[in-house]
This record gives C-alpha cells, sequence and structure tokens, in this order.
C-alpha cells in the first residue's frame, strides 16, 4: 500500500485558525523577521535547564579560562547530531559520555527533560545545583503529570508501528518535493526535513542570511514555521544554511504533509524573486532568538 495510515485514531480535535497573508505580513513586521522574537520568554524545565546545569557543575572543575569558553561556546544541536560518531570519537579518548534531553521532542511530552550520566561524583554534584534553583531530584521542578507524560512517551516513542509511520510520513515530505527539483539535506531524516537554503536561493549570498529569508518566505506564503540553521544561528561558522521543518509528534496528518508540499513548491517556483535580509540588532550570544532584521529592498 502507498498510502501512509497513521498507527492512530484522533480523538481530540483542536482547530487551526488560518492566517491571512496581510496578517502574515504584520506578524513578520512587528516581529523583525524574527519569529521567535517574543519580549518574555523564560523556558526551565527542559534540556536547556539540564544543560545549564551540566556546564555550571563542570566549567567549575576546568582550570583553564579558554577550555571553560570552549564548553559554554560548543554548540548543542537537537538537529542532526551523528550520535554513533560521537560516540565511538568518546571511546578513541576516553571522555565521559553525557545526554542531555528534551522530551519534548522524542520523549512525545509536553514538557521536561533529563540529564544522564555514570559519573556518581558528577551526578550529585548536579543534584546539589538541581535543588538550589529548579527543585528536588525526584521532580526536577515538573509536575507529576509531566514526569507521568514522559515515562509513557518514551516508551510509545519506540514503538516499531509508531517508528515505521513516523519514518514514512517524513520521507513522504521529502521525497515528493525532492522530485520537484528542491534542494533538501538526503536523506530524509526521522523527525525533520531540512531545505538546503544556498542552493534554493544561491542569488542570495550568505551575508544576507538565505535560510531567514527562506523562513519568512515560508510563513508568508502558507503560514509554515520553519527554523533557520546557519549565518544567523551560527555566525561566520555556519558552513550550511538551512531551513529546518521539524514535525511535530502525532499532530498532523498526511493532508496536513501535502499542504505543506504545495506551499513549497510555490516558493519554488517563485523563489528568484526572494530578497535578502539585514540585521539590525543583534544580542551578543544566541542571536537567532531575539534578533531583529528587515527585508533588503528589491
Amino acid at each position: 500500500m502507498k498510502t501512509i495510515i497513521e498507527p492512530f485514531r484522533v480523538k481530540v480535535v483542536e482547530p487551526i485558525k488560518m492566517t491571512t497573508r496581510d496578517e502574515r505580513e504584520g506578524f513578520l513586521t512587528d516581529t523583525a523577521y524574527n519569529i521567535f522574537g517574543f519580549k518574555q520568554v523564560i523556558p526551565m524545565k527542559q534540556g536547556r535547564a539540564a544543560e545549564r546545569i551540566l556546564f555550571s557543575v563542570m566549567c567549575k572543575a576546568v582550570s583553564s579560562p579558554i577550555t571553560q569558553i570552549s564548553i559554554r561556546r560548543a554548540p548543542t544541536s537537537n538537529t542532526s547530531a551523528p550520535k554513533r560518531s560521537i560516540y565511538r570519537f568518546r571511546n578513541s579518548i576516553n571522555l565521559p559520555l553525557i545526554i542531555t534531553m528534551s522530551a519534548k521532542k522524542d520523549g512525545m511530552a509536553n514538557i521536561g527533560g533529563f540529564l544522564c550520566t555514570n559519573d556518581d561524583l558528577l551526578a550529585q554534584q548536579q543534584k546539589d545545583l538541581l535543588i538550589l534553583t529548579e527543585g528536588y531530584p525526584t521532580y526536577g521542578g515538573l509536575a507529576g503529570r509531566d514526569l507521568e507524560a514522559i515515562a509513557v512517551g518514551v516508551q510509545e516513542a519506540l514503538e516499531e508501528d509508531y517508528l515505521r509511520y513516523r519514518i514514512a510520513s517524513t520521507a513522504y515530505l521529502g521525497n515528493h518535493i525532492a522530485e520537484q527539483g528542491v534542494p533538501i539535506v538526503q536523506p530524509p531524516g526521522g523527525h525533520a526535513i531540512y531545505l538546503d537554503a544556498r542552493a534554493f536561493l544561491p542569488h542570495i549570498p550568505e551575508t544576507q542570511f538565505p535560510g531567514v529569508a527562506l523562513a519568512v518566505e515560508l510563513y508568508l506564503e502558507g503560514g509554515i514555521r520553519s527554523v533557520e540553521i546557519g549565518s544567523l544561528m551560527f555566525g561566520a561558522a555556519a558552513r550550511m544554511d538551512l531551513v529546518r521543518l521539524a514535525i511535530p509528534r502525532r499532530v498532523y496528518t498526511q493532508s496536513h504533509i501535502d499542504y505543506v508540499v504545495e506551499i513549497i513548491l510555490q516558493v519554488w517556483k517563485k523563489r528568484g524573486s526572494i530578497r535578502g535580509f539585514r540585521l539590525l540588532h543583534e544580542a551578543p550570544f544566541l542571536r537567532h532568538f531575539t534578533a531583529r532584521l528587515e527585508p533588503l529592498p528589491g
């Protein structure tokens, strides 16, 4: 069978309000073309909180200031990290392997994350800091219902029927746009499709943020939200300019994916008219969260 059938029945319905193009233009202008730019967003109970605690503890034990800066600036990514290669490299140089996870992704939970290590001494130091800033180690500042959701989600995320559907659904999106010439990172992954913005918009140089330009156009054309992973996020260190289309788990149906395909192909057809962007404001770190930009004149 070629038709992708979701291995679940939808019993809770949440309406999707479609915005107009004029409304989306207003939203983009109000947020200075960075959809992440809210005034007050302070996430805590997630993988990032685990990273903060981890680095707060580990950097105290590092004597070299240069090493401390390197650790703090090391990019932590939930995009496409080659975990097997990392594991082999770790074994080759005998370094501890520490895992931080945001359960909002593979754990299929609304909130939460966790930190994993086999080092008892390090774990105790982390627990001490956790108590000070987040909550007791038995709950980490999370509500009981969220802990239960993570426990169930981690198990359900490993079910073979679900994984087979998840991978097929993501590949369906990637293959349908790639067949029409849209440049993507191959092969399609399990949680997202990555558009190659430099190849998609070769007339926009890296200094004009082709990933931002593509993400803005996708939102403007059809209300599709994505994220730039490239020159805005990593600055001069960016080797690629990608646009990540992360697909929420067990939320959208195949008709939604078909809609995304349609919008991407519409943008692809008029790609030559898309303009680059210039930076108006940037924070000293993690600038992509709060940066303000504006489109360059046509």
